[in-house]
């Protein structure tokens, strides 16, 4: 076969071209080995590049000045270092350094002066790294220094400044001095907040968001939580505050905030699937505001084969208006009860006062007025109760929707007074108590523990709603949705006076978003504390973590009777 010159020059050129771009390599060797000195001298010099033995000799000596000053950065002084370069299809710039004995630190001075230093929570740095005898760091010696710097800037010190910063090193004695004196200057303040923009709100409603009063001493964290409680209050559509120090005015700073007000209706729909209730959709509506006061009202509702629902809510915003409302509700449910005859159809009216205390619990007080018509197997009645009620919860959570460490505990009573506007005495309540840990980065343990019960002179009068039932996908899995209950002598399901409901889960990650789990649940509900007959259900199951939480899929087996296998799905956060 004949290749043409022009052809055979071609090549040439083209296998010219590869051998000029390979890749040129830096071999760092320390003797003794010291893996933190030879990471920097490798960030210090950088990718060499395509550069051929010929460029690497010529840049050799400037590779060794740059791993000195790398090797003097942590503190080694003495080092020697010797370049070498060997040819061929990747050439190679090999250093290798001795580094030597390294600098300690001997005097180590660090000292904050003018009104910062009666302030507790303006921290000197104080770490190991940085006590007499500890190695040398330049970069600790600067953390130190930034970490002053940061303060100062949160705190509101901006006419802070080093009267001294110096960092003396001695190489023949091998020791080394530092000296930072910091004087912080006055501490600037918060003025009144101002807010522009075309909102309909009262100035009022907008001053009582504010975390923080004129005169307030700065802190960058409150001026963060200022712009984090405007978007929480689901008013606005964006925002932006200015605290700029350069605008002060005699060291107290004012703060303009610039809002555009969101649209003020949205909808929403959904579809949705549990094994507890099989296919459902789920909408809502919302009113975002109505007046210049902040008020808000809307609408939801829920269908599925056995339960379908609407509620009806009007909000008025309290002191302080992102946590503390006034809500008039009202609703209407209708349900298919353990997958029986029994039927429920509620209505509910009345106002709650939702409230979040300093301490961190959600508090909700309520007066419910509620009437029920019924059927439970052969049994029918009508319920009227009028129910003042208490409930109490708290959330510890390091992510809203997919946790690795948190709790919740939620505790609730109500109760009616017959001759009182109900038919009944009546004292119910509820206690759910649910934790999650992480162990190491793949092992999670979740648990949950629920009691329930009730105290009635009247039991046969107390509607479905106020009875419990056990089983599904949120209590024993293994069991379908309302089937642990007492029955009555048809074998209907009618509910009990008292719920006992427990589970741990082990799961363990297999990917980034997907789990494995093995579980055991236990409960039920019964009508006498002397003889409570739990049922246990085991299994495993599959998490795959979406934007909204964790969808579940498990199979799980019921260990009493009626005993058989049944998949649980579900979705939503653990805690």
């Amino acid at each position: 076969m004949k290749f043409s010159g022009r052809f055979t020059r071609g090549l040439v050129l083209l296998f010219t071209s590869f051998a000029a771009h390979a890749q040129s390599e830096l071999v760092v060797q320390v003797k003794p080995a010291n893996s933190g000195l030879k990471a920097n001298i490798e960030g210090y010099i950088g990718s060499l590049g395509d550069r051929d033995a010929e460029a690497l000799e010529r840049f050799s000596h400037g590779a060794e000045e740059q791993a000195l000053k790398a090797a003097q950065a942590l503190g080694y002084y003495q080092a020697h270092v010797a370049s070498q370069v060997k040819d061929g299809k990747n050439p190679q710039l090999v250093l290798s350094i001795e580094p030597g004995e390294p600098i300690h630190l001997r005097n180590v001075s660090i000292r904050l002066e003018g009104p910062a230093s009666q302030f507790k929570q303006f921290r000197l740095p104080d770490s190991p790294d940085l006590r007499a005898g500890a190695v040398l760091n330049h970069g600790h010696y600067e953390d130190a220094k930034h970490l002053i710097q940061n303060q100062a800037s949160r705190y509101g010190y901006f006419n802070g400044r080093f009267t001294r910063q110096t960092l003396a090193v001695d190489p023949a004695a091998g020791v080394a001095d530092i000296e930072l004196v910091y004087d912080s200057g006055p501490r600037y303040s918060l003025g009144a907040v101002h807010f522009e923009g075309d909102t309909p709100f009262d100035d009022d409603l907008l001053q009582r968001m504010v975390p923080f009063k004129p005169g307030t001493p700065y802190d960058s964290q409150l001026v963060a939580e200022l712009n984090q409680a405007l978007q929480s209050s689901g008013y606005f559509e964006s925002m932006r505050v200015d605290a700029t120090p350069t605008n002060a005015q005699g060291q107290v700073i004012p703060v303009d905030v610039q809002l555009k007000t969101r649209k003020p209706r949205t909808v929403g729909i959904g579809p949705g699937y549990s094994t507890d209730v099989g296919p459902r959709v789920k909408a809502n509506w919302t009113r975002h505001w109505v007046n210049s006061h902040g008020d808000s009202y809307g609408a939801e509702a829920e269908v599925s084969a056995p339960r379908q629902n609407i509620g009806l809510w009007y909000d008025t915003p309290l002191d302080p208006p992102l946590t503390d409302k006034l809500r008039w509700a009202a609703g209407y449910q209708y349900e298919e009860i353990a997958d029986t005859d029994s039927l429920s159809k509620l209505l509910t009216v009345g106002p709650e006062w939702h409230s979040k205390l300093p301490s961190g619990w959600q508090r909700v007080i309520s007066l419910k007025w509620q009437r029920e018509e019924y059927r439970l197997g052969n049994d029918s009645g009508l319920s009227t109760l009028l129910m003042p009620g208490v409930s109490y919860s708290y959330l510890k959570s390091d992510n809203k929707v997919d946790p690795h460490n948190g709790y919740r505990l939620q505790f609730d009573t109500q109760v009616a007074k017959e001759g009182l506007g109900s038919d009944a005495n009546l004292i119910h309540g509820n206690v759910l108590l649910k934790g999650l840990t992480t162990l190491g980065e793949n092992h999670r343990l979740l648990g949950r523990v629920q009691f329930g019960g009730s105290a009635t002179n009247g039991y046969k009068s107390i509607p479905p709603s106020l009875r419990f039932f056990a089983g599904g996908d949120q209590s024993v899995r293994g069991y379908d949705y309302q089937t642990l209950s007492p029955e009555n002598s048809d074998g209907d399901k009618i509910g009990g006076r008292y719920l006992v409901a427990g589970s741990v889960e082990y799961q363990y990650s297999v990917a980034e978003k997907w789990r494995i789990a093995t579980f055991v649940d236990q409960g039920n509900s019964f009508n006498d504390l002397k003889l409570p007959s739990l049922k246990t259900g085991v299994g495993v199951g599959i998490r795959w973590v979406s934007p909204v939480g964790p969808i579940r899929v498990d199979l799980a087996h019921a260990l009493e009777d009626p005993g058989g296998f049944r998949i649980h799905f579900s979705i939503g956060p653990e805690l």
